[in-house]
């Protein structure tokens, strides 16, 4: 079998470069990490590193700082046996723990490169969760699981959820060197493959439980299947903010906010203002700024930034008068949940719930003082709200019988209405407002 040699691989790697603006360096030498990249993995030793199977990484994290450092230091026994170093590269023999970096990541982008033999199957977890998936794409007993589909898949994805299959077959010979480029913005996941895109911006969903949301940070860890496995070159870039709402913004959204003035924007318009080229709720004031264009089924992505306690909301389906949370669909909180004053509420007052029907999950906002991405798509009487990537709540209100405090929400069954920001007197900032209406073709679809 041929080897991919390493000119070869300078070619691709500067490929992405160009693509990217990364730089690199035209001499580039085995597992030194190009500019703006750290190495994880320093050719040498296993520093920054211990051993981990397939366990659900909020348990432990649960575990005291002690126990943690004690369980890591265990488990090196069995890494010791079964990974070492060989001429630069990172080599196991397809047994044994999963190599688990020390450090945890949230949004961050890497470069890592493999090669393995016929029949191994293996994988990289993002954020401690099964995962991209690498397997012998010849192996005609597992085409029926879609090994013959090729390499770099969130194989894990339940059927028939994007990402699950790569979007095309990328795998290298046996004997040659595959180089992966993946990315992580909260749980939105991006895999090139050999310079190929092979997952596009799909949500790699929590394995150890789908109905809740993927951990905000975690290791990555280099799974091993029953074959020997090779790898070099990994670095990692951890993503700043506002590139990260960046990348997860897409286009073919009509935006509604021009950054200079309240233009097409109506209802309390005295209560905000326009500062820095964000739509900012004046202190003291409140009351719901909304749109003058009615919406049914759509998705509004946006950027909001909290100042520390800050409160307001998202009117859906708003009428134009009243309170949003009860005459309109809902009101989809938008609040510092870390507030001392907001430490006992109920959990379907807090940041990105449907107010008092539905409760998001938290643990998913960015430090106060920095922009959050948000996106929230309405289709019927559901609704999915996304935060930094991470689907933080997934209702359907015509389900909902429990409401908090058994008050009535006369308008939760709307349909249509006005999108909007439902005030509470704390200068909550928002920015890049951008909605696409969901024909009935669109959702077919």
């Amino acid at each position: 079998m041929r080897t991919c040699s390493n000119s070869f691989r300078i070619l691709f790697f500067a490929a992405i470069a160009s693509a990217t603006g990364v730089s690199l360096p035209i001499n580039a030498a085995d597992n030194v990490p190009p500019a703006g990249f750290r190495a994880l993995f320093n050719g040498k030793d296993l520093s920054g590193w211990h051993g981990v199977g397939t366990e659900d990484p909020r348990k432990l994290a649960a575990l005291s700082a002690e126990d943690r450092t004690a369980a890591r230091k265990k488990s090196l026994e069995d890494v010791n046996q079964h990974w070492s170093i060989q001429k630069g590269d990172l080599v196991n023999d397809g047994f044994g723990l999963y190599l688990t970096s020390d450090e945890a990541f949230g949004d961050y982008e890497m470069f890592i490169s493999y090669k393995t033999v016929p029949k191994a199957d293996s994988g990289i977890y993002l954020k401690g969760t099964p995962q991209v998936q690498i397997w012998d794409s010849t192996e005609e007993a597992k085409f029926k699981i879609g090994a013959d589909k090729g390499s770099g898949g969130l194989w894990n994805n339940r059927d028939g959820r994007p990402g699950k299959h790569p979007l095309v077959k990328a795998d290298r010979p046996f004997g040659e060197w595959n180089d992966f480029r993946i990315r992580q913005v909260g749980a939105k996941t991006t895999v090139f493959l050999n310079g190929k895109l092979v997952v596009d911006h799909a949500t790699l969903e929590n394995y150890f439980d789908p109905k809740t949301p993927l951990i905000a940070r975690g290791p990555v860890q280099l799974q091993t299947h029953g074959g020997e496995i090779r790898w070099k070159n990994l670095f990692v870039r951890e993503i700043p903010a506002s590139e990260a709402n960046a990348l997860l913004a897409n286009d073919g959204f009509t935006t509604l906010f021009d950054g200079k003035t309240l233009n097409g924007w109506t209802g309390a318009v005295d209560n905000y203002e326009v500062a820095d080229g964000a739509i900012r709720c004046k202190t003291g004031k409140g009351g719901v700024l909304h749109t003058k264009h009615e919406y049914g089924d759509f998705i509004a992505r946006l950027e909001f930034k909290l100042p520390p306690g800050g409160n307001n909301g998202l009117a859906i389906r708003y009428p134009g008068e009243g309170d949003a949370a009860y005459t309109g669909m809902c009101e989809l909180q938008v609040l510092d949940n870390d507030a001392v004053q907001y430490a006992k509420l109920d959990p379907r007052q807090y940041h990105g719930s449907a107010y008092g029907m539905g409760a998001a999950a938290r643990g998913f906002h960015r430090p106060i003082g920095e922009w959050n991405y948000q996106e929230v798509t309405v289709i019927g009487s559901t609704i999915k709200v996304e935060l930094n990537g991470n689907v933080i709540l997934e209702t359907d209100l015509s389900q909902v019988k429990d409401i908090m405090a058994n008050s009535p929400h006369p308008g939760k069954d709307r349909t249509q209405g006005y999108f909007g920001f439902a005030g509470h007197s704390d200068p909550v900032e928002f920015r890049n407002v951008r909605i696409k209406e969901l024909s009935t073709t669109a959702l077919k679809n």
